[in-house]
């Protein structure tokens, strides 16, 4: 059953990158009248091609957090199995530091 998700987390993940790609330009609106400046863009200043990328990082991951998040709940409410882990991992990069 856990195989069958495949398809269906990939349909979902095109569909987070959609809707984040509006949700980014509303976010953006809300900063800048301008379009977000590229990396590559001469005249624009370093602080701003930075905020804009965080802004669409930000963005672009929660999105895509919400989507999948939703979508393992509704496949677990429609066929009782959980496409994922159901336990979360030991950080490794904790227990590093310790």
């Amino acid at each position: 059953m856990k195989l069958l998700y495949k398809p269906f987390g990939i349909v979902l993940g095109l569909l987070a990158g959609l809707v984040s790609k509006k949700l980014f330009d509303v976010v953006w609106g809300v900063f800048d009248d301008e379009e977000p400046p590229k990396p590559t863009t001469r005249d624009a200043d370093w602080p701003k091609v930075l905020a804009a990328a965080a802004v669409q990082g930000v963005t672009f991951k929660v999105t895509r957090a919400a989507v999948d998040r939703a979508g393992a709940k509704g496949w677990d409410h429609l066929f009782g199995v959980w496409p994922g882990p159901k336990k979360q991992e030991q950080s490794q990069a904790g227990d590093a530091v310790r």
